[in-house]
C-alpha cells in the first residue's frame, strides 16, 4: 500500500518557522555595523595602517598582517599591487628595504554615524604621496572599507 502524497501547501507551511530561525541566524552573524561613539579614536588605526600598507608595498611587511583592518575588496588590491611592486623590484634587481617616509598630515571627517573618510599625506625622499581611506565601524571596531594610494 502506497502513502498519499504530501501537498504542497502544508510542506511548505511547515517550513515557514525553520526558514524564518534560519534568517535569524544568518542575520546574527552578519556583520554588525557599529556607531562611532563606541568605538575608538580612529587616527591611530589611519596612522598604523597607512605605515603598513607602505610597508607592504617596500616589500619588507607581508599583506596578510593587514588583513584584519581590511574588508575583502581593500585587502586584494593591496596584494595584486604589492605582488606587483615586488615583480618591478626583481626586474631591477633591487632588494626590498624599509622605506624612509614622514606621515604631514592627516585630515578625516565623518560622512555618517560608524564612517570615517580619511587622507594622509606621505612624504617620502623622492616624492609626496596621498593615500585616502574609508573605515566603517564593523563588529566593534574600525576596518577599512576603501584603499587609495595617490
Amino acid at each position: 500500500m502506497t502513502q498519499p502524497l504530501r501537498s504542497d501547501r502544508s510542506s511548505a507551511a511547515s517550513q515557514r518557522p525553520l526558514l524564518r530561525k534560519i534568517e535569524e541566524v544568518e542575520e546574527h552573524f552578519q556583520r554588525q555595523r557599529a556607531s562611532t561613539s563606541n568605538l575608538p579614536d580612529p587616527e591611530p588605526l589611519l596612522t598604523a595602517l597607512t605605515r603598513g600598507v607602505l610597508e607592504v608595498l617596500a616589500g619588507v611587511r607581508e599583506p596578510e598582517q593587514l588583513a584584519r583592518w581590511l574588508t575583502d575588496e581593500p585587502y586584494r588590491s593591496l596584494v595584486t599591487r604589492a605582488n606587483l611592486a615586488t615583480r618591478a623590484r626583481s626586474a631591477r634587481r633591487q632588494p626590498a628595504m624599509r622605506p624612509t617616509f614622514a606621515l604631514t598630515s592627516i585630515r578625516h571627517s565623518s560622512p555618517a554615524d560608524g564612517v570615517i573618510e580619511a587622507v594622509i599625506i606621505v612624504e617620502t625622499p623622492a616624492r609626496t604621496r596621498a593615500v585616502a581611506m574609508r573605515l566603517e565601524g564593523i563588529d566593534s571596531r574600525w576596518r577599512a572599507t576603501s584603499l587609495s594610494i595617490l
